[in-house]
């Protein structure tokens, strides 16, 4: 089921997206400001986020630009706001679209869907994904360094994944165990820190930078 991410401050509108989206078959998660939209995006994957210029604490354009530090998601912003100025900077800071206020539900469900359906075409041919000299195979959990096959444990492979699926995001060791173990380990939140080893050591390689006191990221990749 796909996740959608609404922020929005009227509790009534926040009510009616609800209501719509779930009946289409989403999973849908709600916050009323910037603050909760930008802690909640940081605990969950999500597929989409209809978001609210006007918000208490941080607005919209700023969580925007919060998350496009860390995701390509698909944004869709929904606001009143319908001048030409906002619209381009929304469209400057890298949304999918733009919907004012008054909107039809019918159209407004029709732009997810399509939005939706081109991400998950493009993740479904995506099998393969290059950093450098490494090749992941993304269905087949293979990992190759200049062509040679490199054996990681699926642990690796999905941490190593994560890591250049996202690259320049810095992944907390709590937003690594949240992701690939969902919530459900309760050891020691070194294990990841021994995994990053182990990863860096089979790579013969250090792409892998520890943010010290923060976590771990890889650079993006400087493509000419």
């Amino acid at each position: 089921m796909q996740k959608i991410l609404i922020v929005e401050d009227d509790l009534d509108i926040q009510e009616l997206l609800e209501n719509h989206l779930c009946e289409s078959g989403y999973e849908v998660c709600s916050a009323k400001d910037g603050i909760e939209a930008i802690s909640l995006f940081e605990k969950n994957k999500y597929d989409l986020v209809l978001l609210d210029i006007m918000l208490p604490k941080i607005d919209g354009y700023g969580v925007c630009e919060l998350i496009r530090q860390q995701s390509q998601i698909p944004i869709i912003m929904l606001t009143a706001l319908d001048s030409e100025a906002d619209q381009i900077k929304g469209f400057d800071l890298q949304i999918d679209d733009y919907v004012t206020k008054t909107f039809s539900m019918p159209i407004l469900k029709r732009k997810i869907n399509a939005l939706l359906r081109r991400t998950s075409s493009y993740k479904i041919v995506e099998q393969y994904l290059h950093y450098n000299n490494i090749l992941l195979d993304l269905e087949g959990y293979k990992a190759y360094v200049e062509k040679k096959d490199i054996d990681l444990t699926a642990k690796e492979f999905e941490i190593l994944r994560e890591l250049l699926l996202n690259q320049g995001r810095v992944f907390t060791r709590k937003n690594l165990l949240n992701i690939l173990w969902n919530y459900d380990f309760w050891g020691d939140e070194r294990i990841v820190d021994t995994h990053i080893k182990n990863i860096r050591k089979k790579l013969g390689t250090d792409i892998i930078e520890t943010i010290r006191g923060v976590g771990y990221r890889v650079a993006k990749e400087n493509k000419k």
